[in-house]
């Protein structure tokens, strides 16, 4: 049991190792599923691309462009935590799109010891999320969006699931190249608890815009994040990223987040802490995306998205 409480103990760290906000449940849910979007900060909701993994951070930005897409993320957090999600989309109806996926995170191979010190085993522990999510034309430039999350977690014998739901809404104007976005995250319960204390979800209020420059193959975003939360300092509710987009096949991008910095701060980052950086390119039938960033003070994290164009 000792052993236990131990990898228990190291599961919370890693899991806030970002949120810094007390004890959470299934705070994986906060990583970025998306190398775009992990390039420009980690959080934003109002891109307008044709990128399924953008509909992870807000199902509003699902369109009826990605159906039949297939879209693949990987990330080596640290050592041997990984964390990945899968998506398909498919266009329903004139004004509809639904999809379904699923998203992890394993934290490794674990012995299993006896109190004498005896090795009894090995044990794994994950979290698990399993996706639907719809969104809908409201107009030629407004779209609404909800996905359903089924959530589970695995620490050797003990079990956790829980249920969350996220909303969005999403405008965008292509004669200026403007868009705004707005999600309500991960908001559910922990229907079961690992023990009797039940934990809360990570969730979260989003709100953001994205702006391409006229004169200038530039695209700038700014995104509010833990808009429920005000006990942070201002600036850490702001995630900033730049991205240079000189055509539709190419694109190089640049964010900071100061609340990951600050988290950072307080167990060891450096200097690098807080900024994030990527790039992509289509190839063909695939659009191929890469970002790196630092999510925990002992290693860089570099993701890898591929979506599939039919």
């Amino acid at each position: 049991m000792r052993n236990i409480y131990a990898i228990l103990l190291f599961v919370l760290t890693v899991r806030g190792a970002v949120a810094q906000n007390g004890e959470e449940v299934f705070a994986f849910l906060r990583y970025p599923s998306s190398a775009r979007i992990g390039a420009i900060g980690g959080n934003n909701v109002s891109i307008v691309e044709r990128d399924p993994s953008t509909a992870f951070h807000n199902p509003a930005l699902a369109g009826q462009e990605m159906s039949g897409m297939v879209n693949l993320n990987y990330m080596n957090f640290m050592s041997d935590i990984h964390l990945g999600s899968a998506l398909y989309a498919k266009a329903l109806g004139e004004n509809g799109t639904w999809g379904a996926g699923a998203s992890f995170i394993s934290y490794g191979k674990f012995k299993q010891t006896t109190e004498e010190k005896l090795i009894a085993g090995e044990f794994s522990v994950e979290d698990i999320s399993l996706n639907a999510m719809y969104s809908h034309n409201l107009s030629e430039r407004w779209r609404g969006g909800l996905a359903i999350k089924f959530l589970y977690s695995s620490l050797e014998s003990y079990t956790s699931y829980g249920l969350a739901v996220d909303a969005g809404l999403s405008y965008y104007d292509p004669e200026r190249e403007l868009s705004f976005g707005l999600a309500l995250k991960n908001a559910g319960a922990q229907l079961k608890a690992y023990y009797d204390k039940r934990q809360a979800l990570p969730w979260d209020i989003q709100a953001g815009f994205t702006k391409r420059l006229e004169r200038a193959p530039l695209r700038l975003s700014l995104t509010a994040i833990y808009l429920n939360t005000w006990n942070i300092a201002a600036i850490e509710h702001l995630v900033a990223g730049v991205e240079f987009v000189p055509s539709e096949n190419f694109w190089l991008a640049l964010g900071y987040n100061p609340k990951v910095n600050a988290d950072m701060k307080l167990t060891g980052g450096n200097a690098l802490s807080g900024f994030s950086a990527g790039c992509g390119v289509k190839i063909k039938t695939f659009d191929i995306g890469l970002s790196v960033a630092r999510y925990h003070p002992s290693a860089m994290s570099l993701m890898l998205s591929i979506s599939l164009i039919p």
